[in-house]
């Protein structure tokens, strides 16, 4: 315990939450509250390879009209009849259209298993990739309190739950909903989303297959 970088995990811990609140509707809060900023300062501490992506994600935010961010974000991810990404794991991990499937239920077997509560203000479904990346951030945040108060015991039940929901749920599945992004977007900001989003994700399993 005494090789953990706290800095580090303190900076996974607030990407991984950054990232979800991105798959919401975007609006001039992202601005206000510097969200950007705190994205490209985290990314460099996480790893090289996120820096690019990161930093691309606030230019191209920066560059671009609110409403067509908006008309992009409700073609990818609303519809309004077939949405060109949808954020559902049940959707990739299925091959079909509709939801609440078996893989849903399994990831909120997860959820419980972990504590996480899904805030009665959510309108999504339980497998939106907003809340599998909150949940993420939830494991990462309890890892960092378990390294810093040097519980074991904590620690190991923290890793192993969150080697099983990354192997077992959101990694067989993320890449195909971001290539359908990347397709889909038409938008210099939705593209380096998907880019960012799918190298941390890969980061992370490399470091849960690595502990």
């Amino acid at each position: 315990m005494s090789d953990f970088d706290h800095e580090q995990g303190a900076a996974r811990e607030t990407l991984c939450r950054l990232l979800a609140a991105c798959y919401y509707q975007p609006g001039p809060e992202f601005a206000e509250e510097k969200v950007f900023d705190t994205i490209l300062d985290t990314a460099t501490r996480v790893h090289p390879d996120l820096v690019a992506p990161a930093r691309r994600l606030g230019e191209a935010f920066a560059a671009s009209d609110p409403q067509t961010l908006l008309i992009d974000y409700t073609r990818l991810f609303l519809g309004p009849v077939n949405a060109l990404a949808k954020p559902y794991g049940s959707v990739w991990l299925t091959g079909e259209s509709s939801l609440m499937q078996n893989s849903t239920m399994d990831v909120l077997g997860l959820y419980r298993e972990g504590g996480f509560d899904i805030s009665e203000d959510f309108r999504e479904l339980p497998d939106h990739i907003a809340a599998e990346l909150e949940f993420l951030y939830l494991l990462i945040f309890r890892e960092n309190e378990a390294q810093r108060n040097a519980d074991l015991d904590a620690l190991a039940a923290t890793e192993a739950l969150r080697k099983r929901f990354l192997a077992g749920h959101l990694a067989p599945w993320v890449d195909r909903f971001i290539a359908a992004v990347k397709d889909g977007a038409e938008t210099d900001y939705y593209r380096a989303l998907a880019d960012l989003t799918q190298r941390f994700i890969a980061i992370e399993v490399h470091r849960a297959l690595d502990s």
